[in-house]
């Protein structure tokens, strides 16, 4: 029985061991001076293409209660040449604006988790590559999981 390129190839792909993407880490250099890496591990899903994570980027600081703050800053996404993966980098967290309400001065001061402006950073769900984000020291990188819904629904033309 002659065999075709395509079931030589499927047959090469079993007999390649898993990698896993603790072993991909290699790929990703080390923070730079100034900045921290982190890293996040995808547990795996039985249909990933219904999931999104959202990256928020950010960091705590004491402000009063009523009025909403957010840093400048982009998260740029990078390809790592010669790999084909993608990292995350905040080169640097702007100056932080926000609203403007009055406030009783005598308020006292709360800790809040403070992020980056724009909607929300979303990227696609992969398990078998680590997320790796670089930021300047003291910046945080927190994150969502996103999921969709069973439904499709129908929009009507008008």
């Amino acid at each position: 029985m002659k065999t075709t390129w395509i079931s030589s190839f499927f047959a090469l792909m079993l007999a390649m061991p898993l990698v896993h993407a603790a072993d991909n880490m290699k790929a990703f250099p080390p923070a730079e001076k100034g900045m921290t890496r982190h890293v996040l591990q995808l547990p795996a899903q039985s249909d990933e293409s219904a999931y999104k994570v959202e990256l928020i980027v950010g960091k705590e600081v004491e402000t009063d209660e009523r009025n909403r703050y957010f840093f400048g800053g982009v998260i740029e996404e990078k390809n790592i040449e010669g790999w084909g993966y993608n990292r995350y980098v905040v080169s640097k967290l702007g100056p932080m604006a926000g609203t403007m309400m009055a406030i009783d001065p005598n308020a006292p001061k709360v800790k809040r988790f403070i992020s980056i402006s724009g909607g929300p950073y979303l990227i696609r769900y992969n398990s078998r590559l680590p997320v790796v984000v670089y930021v300047p020291q003291g910046v945080e990188v927190r994150y969502k999981i996103w999921r969709a819904g069973d439904e499709v629904k129908k929009i009507e033309q008008g």
